[in-house]
């Protein structure tokens, strides 16, 4: 609580709120771009993108709403 109070009293955050709110944003950001590296992982040495637009064209983000 200190920590978010700190960043709501220095104006960093307009509210406790905001600094949770935005943690939430921050983490679901990682997420992706953790589930992002995994499939660059699996699609090999590949030169060209094409191949990844078509895969990450079928994977289904319902999670992320």
């Amino acid at each position: 609580m200190e920590f978010i109070d700190g960043r709501v009293k220095h104006g960093e955050a307009s509210s406790r709120a905001a600094v949770v709110a935005a943690a939430v944003d921050r983490e679901r950001r990682r997420e992706l771009a953790v589930r992002d590296a995994v499939i660059l992982a699996g699609t090999g040495d590949v030169d060209d993108l094409d191949e990844l637009a078509a895969f990450a064209a079928q994977v289904p983000l319902d999670d992320l709403a």
